[in-house]
């Protein structure tokens, strides 16, 4: 027997005067399930604890917890019913809109060595130290739950040498992440992204090609005040010398950042331009820009980028705070962010990653993509237009076995031309199975009752108008077909 949940643990005597239930009940201790139990004890009486009663005694009676429920993880969300039809909608539209771009799927594992992350995120960064839910497998390899996506894409890229066949490749993969952050809204420990990459090819116009593509599917999305934030980090040819500028800048504001901050600063200081802490923000607010030491490749590239968003009427804000937590960005970054919550946020973010490929062992080949923050997306889109829960296109109300026998095979056939259909597998009444109809939100209800079959007719029910069709049960399945298409 089990006393789990209680304050004080179950104790059990020792030696010959021990008893079989020695058992300490805490008061305190919930009520999830009532257990009765008899509580006598052979041993002699000890503090704390209930005397035996003497024979005869009514046996005593205490409620003791024997299970508690078990709950989900901090910051780990269910994804049900409702929602994540919301979320197939999402997925449908964005992998057109990615299709119709040119990029194809990739499926990975949510597992990797860990050394692909400290390797490609950098050790310094706010992941790799703090996030990474990392553990040791029984082989004595260090492996992580991958905290990000593209790091993943290039391995297999690198793994099976696809760039041997042809070096530009477009691919897009829909999953899950995580990271052990502080959870809010919008933002879990295992949290879901859309990502979006292009090796191969290091013209701006790829960079441009992932904002446009971004754009068009908020868009369709419903989400119409999408703007871009752009900037440009430089390469390793021209970061020196901001970075020494942005060191001199925060050695006469030292005491105003924060402890993070601080540590940055000797590890990767221009983390500390995207800080949130609002002392750190005012403190770097006239902070050196980036874009006034890019060298001439990368100022070229930049100016390429804001002239294709101009030619095509998107509408961006250069913004030289924007920096990336990944350390193998370079040139360009980008985010998009809305107001659709409330407060300007970000709901996707990207840019070029040059080096990445060489980081980790393969060619030095250019790359460029981007990550959507799917769990903050489906709130926007649900802030929108809200969430709805698709009903069957018919529900059959068979009364009585006859009716049920009959009409099983009508339920089958219609599930298996691609009809939601749904049915009670329980002899109920007329009001049940409609309050059943109504709640699953049935669009119709066909109704089948001893004068039904002794008509050979059944009765079709809309269930917003309250009007009634005749149905031959003869022909039931394709009837059914014909009204449920003039439907739409």
């Amino acid at each position: 027997m089990s006393n789990a949940g209680c304050r004080q643990p179950a104790r059990r005597g020792k030696g010959p005067e021990a008893c079989d239930a020695d058992i300490q009940v805490d008061d305190r201790c919930p009520d999830t399930i009532e257990i009765t139990i008899f509580v006598a004890a052979l041993c002699r009486a000890r503090p704390g604890w209930r005397r035996v009663p003497p024979l005869g005694t009514k046996p005593d009676t205490r409620t003791v917890t024997a299970m508690t429920s078990i709950r989900s993880i901090k910051g780990f969300k269910d994804i049900l019913p409702g929602e994540a039809a919301l979320w197939q909608s999402i997925e449908k539209t964005a992998t057109e809109v990615l299709g119709a771009f040119g990029f194809r799927e990739i499926r990975l594992p949510i597992l990797e060595k860990t050394e692909l992350f400290a390797r490609s995120i950098g050790e310094a960064t706010d992941i790799v130290e703090k996030e990474m839910y990392t553990f040791t497998d029984r082989s004595g390899d260090l492996l992580t739950l991958r905290p990000e996506a593209t790091a993943a894409v290039v391995r297999a890229y690198l793994q099976h040498k696809i760039y041997a066949q042809d070096p530009v490749q477009k691919y897009y993969t829909i999953g899950p992440m995580f990271r052990r952050e502080r959870p809010q809204k919008g933002r879990y420990r295992q949290f879901y992204q859309i990502n979006a990459e292009i090796f191969g090819v290091g013209s701006p116009y790829a960079d441009v090609q992932l904002i446009v593509m971004l754009v068009d599917l908020l868009e369709r999305l419903g989400v119409t005040d999408a703007q871009p934030h752009v900037n440009s980090l430089g390469c390793p040819a021209c970061r020196p010398d901001f970075r020494r500028a942005l060191l001199d800048f925060l050695a006469a504001r030292e005491e105003r950042l924060c402890a993070d901050c601080l540590r940055r600063r000797e590890t990767n200081p221009l983390r500390i331009l995207d800080c949130k802490v609002p002392g750190c923000r005012e403190a770097t607010r006239d902070a050196p820009a980036l874009s006034r030491f890019l060298c001439a490749e990368c100022r070229s590239h930049f100016d390429i980028l804001q002239g294709a968003l101009d030619a095509l009427g998107i509408a961006y804000l250069i913004d030289n705070r924007l920096v990336r937590g990944l350390d193998y960005y370079s040139r360009t970054t980008f985010e998009i962010q809305t107001s659709a919550l409330g407060a300007q946020s970000a709901v996707a973010g990207g840019g070029r990653y040059d080096g990445l490929m060489k980081t980790l062992g393969g060619p030095d080949i250019p790359a460029t993509g981007f990550a959507i923050g799917f769990d903050r997306l489906a709130e926007i889109v649900a802030a929108g237009k809200g969430t709805e829960i698709p009903g069957p296109l018919v529900f059959i109300a068979a009364l009585g076995a006859e009716a049920q026998a009959r009409a099983f095979p009508w339920l089958a056939a219609l599930n298996r031309s691609g009809i939601w259909a749904d049915m009670l597998f329980e002899d109920k009444s007329l009001k049940s199975q409609m309050k059943r109809a109504g709640k699953l939100g049935a669009r119709k209800v066909l109704i089948i009752g001893e004068n039904e079959l002794a008509a050979n007719t059944g009765q079709l029910r809309d269930m917003t108008t309250r009007e009634q069709v005749p149905v031959s049960l003869d022909r039931a399945v394709e009837e059914l077909r014909r009204h449920l298409g003039a439907d739409g």
